[in-house]
C-alpha cells in the first residue's frame, strides 16, 4: 500500500512527508460560521427531514445539507450552512470498483463548485458521505489501494481549491502500519468525522451513570486511534446517529419514546464533554430523514429537540415541548467535578490532595484511589464511629510503642503516611472486621479440620483464660492458636496471669498449661480452636468476593475526572504500614505488666 500511496502523494506535487494547502487553515470551518470554541454543532437536513424548519432554522445553527433552495431558506432564518455531500461513492468508487483515478481532479472540481453554490461560500466545509473499508487491515488488495488513492485524490483536490472536506468514517479505523501513512495523508487535507452509533437501548438500560460513561469512552477511543497516529483533534469530529432503522443503530425501537429522549440528551452531553476534554473540532447529527416506512418516525422531531436543548437550551424548549416525558435534569451521570476533586461517588468527593496524600504511602496513585474508592463504598455498609478510631489508636500507641506518640508519628513518617491517612486506614480495619462478621460462610468440614491440623501441625497452641474475650480467643477460654493469637501468650510461664495490652484492648491472660504444637494436641481437643480459624479465614475470602460485589455494584454511583475509574481490588492498606494492623499474629508481642 505504502509504494502506491507515496505515487498518488508524487502525482499530486505532493510531499509524501507534509501533505497539505494554504488554501485551508485547519482553524477555519466555513463562511458564515464563527471559528467557534470547540466543538462546532451540525446537523444534517434535506428534503426528508420535514421538520427542519421547526428545529434547525434558526441562529445558533449549522445546516449541513446539499439542497440549494434548503441551504438559502435556512440561513434565510438565521442559521449557517455547511454542504453535505451524500455521493462520494458515485464520485471515487469502491474498494472493490474504484472510479478512473484520471476522472479524480474533474469531479472533485465539480463538487467544489457545486458546494460553492449551495453554501454560498467560497470556503465551504464540505461533508463527504462516506468512507468505504475503514477498518480494512493492510496489506489491502490492489483494488481497495486503488479506492484509498482515489480518496486521498479526491479530498486534496478539494483542499487545493480552498475548501474543507470532512470525510465521514462509518468504522472504526485501521491504523497499523502502511494504513498510518494513508490516514496521516488523510488529516493534512481533510478532517475526520468519526460516527458513532450506539444503540440506543443498550445505553438506556445502563442508565444515566454508566450510559453516558460507555457513550464517552467509546467516543475518546475512537479519537485516541487517529491521536496516536499523529492527526490532531482540529482535524478530527463526531457523528451521532439519531436513525430509527433496526440494525443501524440509533434508536433501534427503544420504546417508550421518552427513553430515547433521555438517551438523546445523554448523547449530546457526552459529546459534548469529549470534545471539550480533546478540543474535537466538530459534532454533527445524522439520522433525522425520513425517506421510507424504515426511517419514518414522528418521534424524530422531539428527539431533535431534545439533542438541541441539551447542548444550548435557547435553541428548543425541550421540557415546555414534552413536559413529563422529559427527564429535564442536566446533571446526573455527568462529568461535572469541581477543581482537585478526582471522584465522586455518591455524592462524596474523593479529592486529588486525598489521592496524593495516600499515594505518598502506597507508592501508586491508581492503588490510593482504588482503596478510597473502597472506603467510601464501606462505609455505607459498615459504621465506625470517630471516638472508635482514635480509641484504637490509643491502644495501638500503648501496645506498640511503649505509649509514645512521638515514636508512633515517626513510624507512621517514615511509611510515608500522615495522621489523618493512619486514622483513614484504622477506620478500614474496623470496618472490615465489623463486615467480616456478618458474613455466612459454609461450616468446615472434617476434612477440612484434618487438612488445617495437618498443614499447621507445628504451629504453637496453648490453653488459655482470658478476660475478656479477645477475637482471637471469643469463648474467653480454650486453645488458643498462633494463626492468630499474640505472639506474646505463647511464651508466658506455665500457671502465670498477667496483663496483656494489644491493638485491640487490654487482657487479663491466664496460661493453664505449656505451649505445645498444634499436631501434638489431640484433635478433639484442637478442633474447636481449627473450626474457629477456618471460619475467620473463610470470612475473609467471602469478604474478598462481596468487596469486588460492591465496587462493581457501585460503579452506577461513581463519577470520575475523564471517565478514569479505578480497578475493582482488595487493598489491605495495613500492609504498608502494619502497625496499624487490628492483627497481633507478626507483632513484636504486646505490652505485659
Amino acid at each position: 500500500m505504502k509504494r502506491l500511496l507515496v505515487a498518488a502523494l508524487c502525482l499530486l506535487g505532493v510531499p509524501a512527508a507534509l501533505v497539505g494547502s494554504a488554501a485551508a487553515r485547519p482553524d477555519e470551518l466555513s463562511c458564515g460560521v464563527a471559528d467557534p470554541q470547540p466543538p462546532a454543532w451540525i446537523d444534517f437536513a434535506d428534503g426528508s427531514v420535514t421538520f427542519w424548519r421547526e428545529r434547525f432554522a434558526r441562529p445558533g445553527v449549522i445546516v449541513a445539507t446539499g439542497g440549494p433552495d434548503l441551504a438559502a431558506e435556512a440561513r434565510g432564518a438565521g442559521a449557517a450552512t455547511v454542504h453535505w455531500d451524500m455521493y462520494l461513492r458515485k464520485r471515487v468508487g469502491t474498494p472493490s470498483e474504484p472510479a478512473d483515478p484520471d476522472s479524480m481532479q474533474r469531479r472533485a472540481d465539480s463538487l467544489f463548485e457545486y458546494a460553492v453554490s449551495v453554501s454560498g461560500c467560497e470556503r465551504p466545509l464540505i461533508a463527504l458521505n462516506e468512507l468505504w473499508g475503514a477498518s480494512l487491515p493492510t496489506p489491502l488488495t490492489p483494488t481497495a489501494e486503488r479506492y484509498r488513492a482515489n480518496v486521498l485524490r479526491f479530498v486534496t483536490r478539494l483542499s487545493e481549491r480552498g475548501g474543507r472536506p470532512a470525510l465521514l468514517v462509518s468504522s472504526e479505523p485501521f491504523t497499523g502500519g502502511d494504513a498510518g501513512v494513508w490516514w496521516r495523508a488523510i488529516g493534512q487535507v481533510s478532517d475526520i468525522v468519526l460516527e458513532k452509533y450506539a444503540n440506543a437501548n443498550l445505553i438506556w438500560r445502563d442508565g444515566a451513570v454508566d450510559g453516558s460513561r460507555r457513550l464517552r469512552t467509546g467516543y475518546r477511543s475512537s479519537a485516541a486511534k487517529l491521536f496516536s497516529i499523529g492527526i490532531p483533534p482540529s482535524r478530527v469530529g463526531l457523528m451521532i446517529g439519531f436513525q430509527t432503522g433496526a440494525g443501524s443503530g440509533g434508536r433501534e425501537g427503544l420504546q417508550p419514546r421518552s427513553r430515547w429522549f433521555d438517551v438523546a440528551k445523554w448523547q449530546a452531553f457526552a459529546a459534548e464533554q469529549v470534545s471539550r476534554e480533546l478540543r474535537l473540532t466538530h459534532v454533527w447529527s445524522w439520522g433525522w430523514a425520513q425517506r421510507n416506512e424504515r426511517s419514518n418516525d414522528p418521534d424524530k422531531t422531539f428527539a431533535a429537540c431534545v439533542w438541541l436543548w441539551a447542548r444550548d437550551p435557547d435553541l428548543c424548549d425541550a421540557p415546555e415541548v414534552l413536559g413529563e416525558e422529559l427527564d429535564s435534569d442536566r446533571r446526573t451521570g455527568q462529568i461535572d467535578l469541581p477543581a482537585g476533586v478526582r471522584c465522586v461517588y455518591d455524592g462524596q468527593a474523593l479529592t486529588a490532595s486525598a489521592v496524593a496524600a495516600l499515594a505518598k504511602m502506597t507508592g501508586d496513585r491508581e492503588l490510593a484511589l482504588t482503596a478510597l474508592v473502597v472506603r467510601a463504598v464501606e462505609r455505607q455498609r459498615a459504621v465506625v464511629k470517630t471516638e472508635q478510631i482514635l480509641a484504637m489508636e490509643r491502644r495501638i500507641i500503648a501496645a506498640r510503642f511503649g505509649g509514645s506518640g512521638a515514636a508512633y508519628r515517626a513510624a507512621l513518617a517514615e511509611d510515608g503516611a500522615s495522621l489523618s491517612v493512619a486514622r483513614g486506614i484504622i477506620g478500614d480495619e474496623l470496618r472490615r472486621a465489623e463486615i467480616q462478621e456478618r458474613l455466612v460462610t459454609p461450616r468446615p468440614s472434617t476434612a477440612d479440620v484434618t487438612r488445617f491440623r495437618t498443614t499447621f501441625a507445628a504451629a504453637p497452641a496453648r490453653g488459655l483464660v482470658v478476660s475478656p474475650a479477645p477475637s482471637w480467643l471469643p469463648e474467653g477460654t480454650g486453645l488458643a492458636l498462633a494463626t492468630s493469637a499474640p505472639p506474646t501468650v505463647f511464651e508466658l510461664a506455665s500457671g502465670r496471669t498477667v496483663k496483656l495490652r494489644t491493638a485491640e484492648g487490654v487482657f487479663t491472660v491466664r496460661a493453664l498449661e505449656d505451649a505445645s504444637s498444634l499436631g501434638a494436641v489431640p484433635l478433639a481437643t484442637a478442633r474447636p480452636a481449627i473450626v474457629r480459624e477456618l471460619t475467620s479465614e473463610r470470612r475473609a475470602d467471602a469478604y474478598v468476593a462481596w468487596t469486588i460485589r460492591q465496587q462493581k455494584g457501585a460503579q452506577s454511583k461513581l463519577v470520575c475526572e475523564r471517565d478514569r475509574l479505578p480497578e475493582h481490588g482488595v487493598v489491605s492498606l495495613s500492609g504498608f504500614a502494619p502497625f496499624l494492623s487490628m492483627h497481633e499474629v507478626g507483632m513484636d508481642g504486646g505490652a505485659v505488666r
